[in-house]
């Protein structure tokens, strides 16, 4: 290597980890993309690790004052606390912060705010990311889960209809895919919960596992199934660490994409949901098939569909990582890694579906049910209400489902790009495609958008992530109101909202 080479080799290394350049610039990733080069003049004080500490720091902060908030007092946060809010559910920081108190406007604007400066500091964690090591991104991570472990499930209560359906057939011996939980009207679980008359939309696996949770009194399944949450999620997080080191890429970026987002840490950790153990097996399977593991990779995304089935959109996307690479790739080989995928799907989904016929006989979940229900800012109902068209009608519900198939057709065969990526627009796809759409659904998408190498992508999420902040947070709500805006006021939208008071008493 010749003198010249090394010194530019060095200069590049140098450029991409964040280093000045001698006109007093910097090249760091830019703060939507997370990959390319952005140049841009920056104050001394702007190119050290400071800005983007700080940043940590105040997710840190917000996030203890979000649980100081919700397990000192009844709030609106915590549904049903002003009907029953016992301290086994508060937690043992309701001692520390009893005193606590805040009138539910002003909180409603706190929580706002709250999660409007925690976006702006995600931001800033995004953009200086490069200067942040592994071990203080980790230690943020890890402080993050303890404090979240000791709060209340917030904003909504599905740990108590986890629970619900759990205690519904493993203590009261009753199918929760026939049997709803006001069959169970008695049990200690029925005022926390929700969905009272609705058959469990969770799929076969999930319930089996969850079934000795209702053998447990109520207060200690309620915090071992917390626990669960909070060790799903950093397992969540560890695969896409793993996957990201098996590509050649630095993990930092993967990390504070995915677990620094408010989403992902006020709405999906805060709310101790169980799509992170749905998401491991699928991590899984993304790391079994970059292992060259079709069999395995199949069989472990069965898992995963057993917990959710929307995990079945990765399937196509395993089939399209089977193709060889090059410009004449031998459709022998693709054949046969297409075929040991396929059979790995079967081999996953035999025991799997001896387990639910034995425990469940051929009842399925109320997925039909779930897929008439809308939230107001989803964006099939958003879409519908702007073109009159009675917002999230079925004619527009239906719209969006072949859209998803055309999306998936042509990722599959159209679109250039890493299989990974293609992977993450499926998912966020089907995240779009959704008449009743929760902002956590978001972590649906982001480990693959950031294990890819789309730019792109990154941004879609970004978006949609400021997107279901801002529509989420209650200060917006109030400003349409006050402005005569209701995506809800619909033939469509009020019958829907009809439907969710229904199963919901």
């Amino acid at each position: 290597m010749s003198t010249s080479s090394a010194h530019s080799d060095k200069t590049e290394l140098a450029l991409s980890s964040g280093s000045p350049r001698p006109d007093g610039t910097v090249a760091l990733p830019s703060p939507l993309s997370l990959g390319g080069r952005l140049s841009i003049s920056l104050p001394r004080s702007a190119r050290g690790p400071l800005p983007a500490r700080i940043a940590l720091g105040s997710i840190v902060l917000l996030a203890l004052l979000l649980v100081a908030a919700t397990t000192a007092a009844p709030t609106p946060l915590v549904t049903h606390s002003y009907e029953i809010f016992p301290f086994w559910e508060s937690g043992p920081l309701h001692y520390l912060f009893s005193g606590l108190t805040i009138d539910k406007w002003t909180l409603d604007v706190a929580f706002s705010y709250l999660m409007l400066a925690m976006l702006a500091a995600y931001a800033v964690a995004l953009y200086g990311v490069r200067t942040l090591s592994l071990r203080t991104i980790v230690v943020t991570i890890v402080a993050l889960h303890v404090i979240l472990f000791f709060g209340p499930p917030t904003p909504l209560n599905d740990v108590f209809n986890y629970l619900g359906y759990a205690r519904l057939g493993g203590l009261h011996h009753l199918n929760p895919y026939t049997h709803v939980m006001y069959d169970e009207s008695w049990d200690p679980v029925y005022i926390f919960s929700s969905w009272r008359h609705l058959n469990s939309p969770y799929g076969t696996l999930f319930s089996a596992i969850t079934y000795p949770l209702g053998l447990l009194p109520l207060a200690a399944a309620y915090w071992v199934w917390k626990l669960i949450a909070v060790l799903g999620s950093l397992g969540l997080l560890w695969m896409v660490y793993k996957i990201a080191l098996t590509l050649g890429r630095d993990p930092r970026h993967a990390l504070v994409f995915l677990a620094l987002n408010p989403l992902y840490l006020v709405f999906a950790l805060g709310g101790f949901h169980n799509d992170f153990v749905m998401l491991i097996p699928s991590m899984a399977a993304v790391l079994l098939t970059l292992k060259g593991r079709q069999r395995s990779a199949g069989a472990v995304l069965m898992l995963s569909v057993a917990i959710k089935y929307t995990t079945v959109i990765l399937l196509p996307f395993l089939l399209v990582a089977a193709r060889p690479e090059g410009p004449a790739p031998d459709r022998r080989v693709w054949l046969r890694r297409s075929a040991n995928i396929l059979f790995g799907c079967l081999l996953g989904a035999i025991p799997l579906i001896a387990i639910s016929v034995g425990l469940f006989g051929f009842s399925l979940p109320s997925v039909a049910n779930q897929a008439r229900l809308l939230t107001p800012d989803s964006i099939p109902n958003l879409v519908g209400f702007a073109l009159g068209a009675d917002g999230g009608a079925t004619w527009v519900l239906d719209l969006a489902d072949l859209l998803l198939v055309g999306a998936v057709l042509a990722l599959m065969f159209v679109v250039k790009g890493d299989w990974i990526s293609r992977a993450g627009w499926g998912a966020l796809a089907l995240v779009l495609s959704l008449g009743w759409l929760m902002p956590w659904y978001v972590i649906w998408a982001a480990p693959l958008a950031a294990l890819g190498t789309s730019a792109r992508l990154r941004k879609a999420i970004l978006a949609l992530t400021v997107f279901l902040v801002i529509t989420f947070i209650p200060i917006t709500n109030v400003w349409l109101s006050q402005h005569g805006i209701d995506p809800m006021n619909s033939a469509v939208g009020r019958a829907a909202s009809s439907l969710t008071n229904q199963l919901e008493q």
